[in-house]
């Protein structure tokens, strides 16, 4: 049995209310001057807060205007939540100033780690599933969300191996997670479907294990496909991509359980122009249109 303790911050339905349940789009810098001049109809941006973690220059001029425009959200690729150290008090200080310069509606970090000691890892990493690691990672959720003074979604990762130490499910850890801290979902469902891939699970049994109650933000990218040196399918969370047919599929069945949520259309190599990436939302926001129809 996991043992429980006291969430530091009480649970609460905020980081769900954040966000418009709308169709959103990672902002990328090529595409400033088009989403100031077009203006188009989307729920949201979301940026990744590590970018902008200086004092000025044009990334902020230009964040500044679209921010006046749209609600944002801000993803954290750098606080290494899972982490055997302590976290890193200066970025979290430059997250923190960040955060109170641009008050986004939504903050999300990734449940992995990313840095050693001293050193960072340009990549994020898998971690084994136990007591201890669940004890670290939830003081690390509980030290982020105290300096911020608001809850964090925690994004579901996406694996390419899984450790023989582990003792907990990951849907179970995750749940338990959310539940000690109070933090919400960040519910990735291409990370869902690659992960399930590449570990023969089935996603759909996957997703309904997680804690889809604390859902506050979805994520949605493409993926690149090899194979492993048995020849199985390997799938890579590469954000290259346009959105596989059977992610979409995933998709819906999300909507079906918790109705319309704030989606985010992630695409972070290999961009097209804004045109493209703005006709994926727009197929996301009509299936979000649909799902509240029903609900």
């Amino acid at each position: 049995m996991i043992p429980t303790r006291e969430h530091a911050l009480p649970r609460t339905q905020a980081a769900r209310a954040g966000l418009p349940p709308r169709a959103g789009l990672g902002l990328k810098t090529g595409h400033f001057n088009e989403v100031l001049d077009s203006r188009p109809d989307l729920g949201f941006f979301e940026v990744h807060a590590e970018n902008y973690m200086v004092a000025g220059g044009p990334f902020h001029h230009f964040l500044g205007l679209i921010r006046e425009q749209y609600p944002l959200s801000m993803h954290g690729v750098g606080l290494s939540i899972g982490a055997e150290g302590a976290l890193d008090a200066q970025h979290l200080q430059r997250l923190t100033e960040l955060i109170e310069r641009y008050q986004p509606h939504s903050f999300s970090e990734h449940l992995a780690w990313s840095s050693h000691g001293p050193v960072f890892l340009n990549d994020l990493l898998p971690l084994a599933y136990d007591t201890p690691t669940l004890k670290r990672v939830c003081e690390h959720i509980d030290q982020v969300q105290n300096t911020l003074q608001r809850p964090m979604l925690l994004e579901n990762p996406a694996t390419y191996l899984a450790f023989q130490r582990s003792t907990i499910d990951e849907p179970e850890f995750i749940r338990e997670v959310i539940q000690r801290t109070g933090c919400g979902l960040l519910l990735d469902v291409n990370n869902v479907y690659v992960s399930c891939v590449n570990h023969q699970r089935d996603p759909l049994a996957y997703m309904d294990a997680l804690p889809l109650h604390a859902v506050g933000e979805i994520h949605l990218a493409g993926f690149a496909e090899d194979s492993d040196s048995l020849g199985d399918r390997l799938l890579i969370d590469d954000h290259g991509a346009p959105i596989d047919q059977a992610v979409w599929a995933l998709y819906r069945q999300v909507l079906a359980r918790v109705g319309p949520v704030a989606t985010l259309i992630e695409r972070d190599n290999q961009v097209p122009t804004f045109d493209v990436l703005l006709a994926e939302a727009q197929h996301a926001e009509a299936l979000l249109i649909r799902a509240g129809d029903r609900s």
